[in-house]
């Protein structure tokens, strides 16, 4: 699609104010190019033991108009002592928000960001970062479309987010004098939000990406299936996020306006305003709340997508399962989940599997805690990542990938 084709950029939150000055604000139209071309770089301030650069590069929203994201590129201080050119690895973000100040090259300068009275944000992945960088390995983190940029943030958007992550490597992989080589290695890394973008991602690549060299992919606790963790995430701790999802469809998928505008109450509506410019901890305050107390007819959310066929429609193009990923994938999940299923992560291994497609799946068995509050959800990362780190490596090291399959 033609720059021309471009959507306008969505008026409303402007980017913060900081020392990458007017950086987020993409030039208009975008200047010619493909996917991966860098835009603009400037210095990063970085707290991880690396060289940052906050980068601005192209890629292609959800309908294949170009558009302009942002991230952080970390060259590692350490060498690389494995076979062949050091290796990238491009990060998914789990959930960071919905506004502009959520993105997570911000983040990176300060550990915090605050924004008053309430909208408190933890750069919580850093320490992903840094394990990654340790070894050698260089990184590129994306801010999706919408963080930073101007938005709306296509959240939990399949195509969108999956382009963002491959897209990703591809501008790192362009940076000049970094060491990195065209041909260099390249894994995927993402947990939740991140683990849906870096699935996505893989399924993605063969076609869209194929001048990648993917090695592997990691996915942690994947949102394959929307329309069943919206069942979970309703009534949870976390069910502002849901507000992120409408938010997102609304503004990528008209067809989706007439439906909100039919179903959602005020109280609804004042949520929806809300959360289209927080961060996560700020999200927080519609903690427990249940669905039904946003629609004027009393039903919950999964009730009126199920009635209504446009919405089921968006929700099935966000599906991740449907196509198989050539490179290796690892998919990690605990057993009790209380935010993602197990059960659509386990479906989704099985999907996969039923393509052909090489797929290590491990389970991570924690009792239920404290049922609604994501404690099911967030601490499972931990052991998720040493697994996951092991197991990167091990592709990049040349180890036949394992499969369950």
């Amino acid at each position: 699609m033609s720059d021309a084709a471009q959507p306008a950029p969505v008026a409303g939150q402007p980017a913060p104010p900081g020392p990458w000055g007017d950086f987020y604000n993409p030039p208009v139209p975008l200047p010619p190019g493909n996917p991966g071309d860098i835009i603009r770089t400037q210095p990063s301030f970085g707290l991880a033991p690396a060289t940052a650069t906050r980068i601005l590069y192209r890629s292609e929203d959800t309908h294949g108009a170009p558009t302009a994201i942002s991230g952080t590129y970390f060259a590692p201080g350490m060498p690389w002592h494995g076979p062949g050119p050091r290796p990238l690895v491009s990060i998914a973000a789990g959930t960071q928000g919905f506004g502009r100040q959520c993105a997570p090259s911000m983040m990176f300068n300060t550990l915090l960001e605050y924004h008053p009275p309430f909208d408190l944000m933890a750069d919580y992945e850093l320490p992903f970062v840094d394990l990654l960088l340790a070894q050698g390995v260089a990184v590129v983190f994306t801010d999706y479309a919408g963080l930073g940029t101007p938005g709306p943030h296509p959240y939990v958007n399949r195509r969108a987010n999956g382009q963002a992550v491959l897209d990703a490597a591809r501008a790192a992989l362009r940076l000049p004098n970094t060491g990195l080589q065209p041909n260099s290695p390249v894994g995927l890394w993402g947990y939740s939000e991140g683990g849906a973008a870096t699935a996505a991602a893989a399924e993605l690549q063969p076609t869209y990406a194929p001048d990648l060299n993917l090695k592997g992919t990691y996915t942690g606790a994947p949102p394959a299936n929307l329309a069943a963790t919206l069942n979970m995430a309703d009534g949870s701790l976390f069910v502002g996020a849901i507000g992120y999802a409408l938010n997102g469809f609304a503004g990528w998928y008209p067809q989706m306006r007439p439906i909100i505008d039919k179903y959602i109450n005020d109280r609804g509506r004042q949520m929806l305003t809300a959360t289209a410019t927080q961060c996560d901890l700020e999200t927080m305050q519609y903690a427990f709340t249940r669905t039904n107390a946003w629609t004027k007819t009393g039903q919950s959310l999964s009730q009126i997508i199920a009635q209504e066929p446009a919405a089921q429609q968006v929700i099935a193009e966000q599906f991740i399962g449907n196509v198989k990923p050539t490179a290796p994938v690892l998919v990690v999940s605990n057993v009790n989940d209380d935010l993602v299923p197990n059960g659509q992560v386990r479906q989704l291994v099985a999907d996969w599997c039923g393509k052909g497609a090489t797929v290590q799946y491990s389970q991570i068995d924690l009792p239920p805690l404290l049922p609604g509050t994501v404690l099911g959800h967030g601490l499972p990362v931990l052991p998720a990542v040493a697994q996951a780190d092991q197991w990167m490596l091990d592709r990049f090291n040349g180890v036949p990938a394992p499969s369950s399959c």
